[in-house]
């Protein structure tokens, strides 16, 4: 009774190890798969330690990608006290910077473009989330607020950020999901 159990248990771990080990090969080629897609990424027969680097900051009207996604970051406009019209508007604490964002889907699968996982920077590093429910009254459609794109599609929106009225934002980190590295686009 004693070596059945035993041995259970040992044949159980051995199990285990060897899906584990095909998760971690799946998990590293697909993760590959993603650096590749990405512009300014690179690869070496050494290892993978060029693929956590990421490319080189695209600017206003460069396309960038993180992932899934390609973004064109199409303009920046800061200083805006409110969006939407009355009675459906809604004011800033400080003031609104309204980021214009072509996102196309570059996979092979549908993916969810989600406005709230962007993030913006000020020069001193300090980061600021995306306000999705002023978003909402910014986007006539809400391209920016849990939008599927499927493959080869493309949509364009509003990301809007609410940050302090002496704040100048200096750059984007774009996501093409909450998890994925995100890639830095420079407002200025």
């Amino acid at each position: 009774m004693r070596k059945t159990t035993t041995l259970a248990l040992i044949a159980t771990g051995l199990i285990a190890l060897g899906c584990g080990s095909g998760a971690a090969d799946k998990a590293s080629s697909s993760s590959g798969d993603e650096a590749g897609a990405n512009a300014g990424s690179s690869t070496s027969d050494k290892g993978d330690a060029k693929t956590d680097e990421k490319p080189a900051t695209a600017k206003i009207g460069q396309p960038a990608r993180d992932g899934k996604f390609e973004f064109t970051v199409k303009s920046s406009k800061c200083g805006v006290a409110k969006v939407g019209s009355a009675p459906l508007d809604q004011r800033a604490q400080g003031q609104f910077c309204l980021v214009t964002i072509n996102v196309k889907n570059i996979g092979k699968e549908a993916q969810m473009f989600d406005g709230s996982s962007q993030k913006a920077y000020a020069a001193d590093g300090t980061e600021y989330s995306a306000d999705s429910g002023a978003a909402i009254y910014a986007n006539k459609n809400a391209e920016t607020f849990l939008n599927d794109v499927n493959p080869g599609n493309q949509v364009s929106g509003v990301v809007v950020f609410d940050i302090p009225k002496n704040v100048k934002l200096t750059k984007l980190e774009l996501h093409d999901s909450m998890f994925s590295g995100g890639v830095d686009v420079a407002l200025s």
